[in-house]
């Protein structure tokens, strides 16, 4: 087992676990990001993500990608967007080492807050933050412009 920083050539695996867990999470169509765009937002000049990847052996079984985002109230934060683990390798402890890696780096950089998501239904995720003392939030509202609607956006 190793757990590192990704790199360019591992897109193609985080884009297949990405893919893989739209699909579990019932939008398998939903997924619009290309190869190139995870380059260009990954490694250009205008990086936005970071990720870890976790391998067994040579494969890529599981990934996590966070950012960093400003807080009003807190100051920097730093967002989980996803701990993906291959289907085939869930319940195996793999989530636990991604989300302590993604913890150290909160630590080490001092964020004010680590955040993410979780579906509603995802009672699996959700019994693994509460290991946590996480504090799961049913107060705040997601709320989203498509860019469908950016497109169109003339108010």
């Amino acid at each position: 087992m190793n757990i590192r920083k990704g790199v360019e050539a591992d897109l193609s695996q985080v884009l297949y676990l990405i893919k893989e867990l739209a699909h579990y999470e019932k939008a398998p169509d939903e997924v619009e990001v290309t190869h190139e765009e995870m380059h260009n937002w990954g490694f250009g000049k205008d990086k936005i993500y970071e990720f870890f990847v976790l391998e067994k052996e040579t494969k890529i079984i599981g990934m996590a990608l966070y950012y960093y985002k400003y807080s009003t109230w807190k100051g920097k934060c730093l967002f989980l967007e996803d701990i993906i683990v291959t289907e085939s390798e869930r319940g195996a402890g793999y989530g636990k080492l991604l989300f302590n890696e993604v913890a150290k780096v909160a630590k080490y950089e001092k964020v004010r807050r680590m955040e993410w998501q979780v579906l509603e239904w995802n009672t699996p995720a959700i019994s693994f933050y509460k290991k946590y003392d996480s504090v799961i939030d049913p107060e705040w509202m997601n709320c989203k412009l498509t860019f469908e609607q950016l497109q169109n956006f003339e108010k």
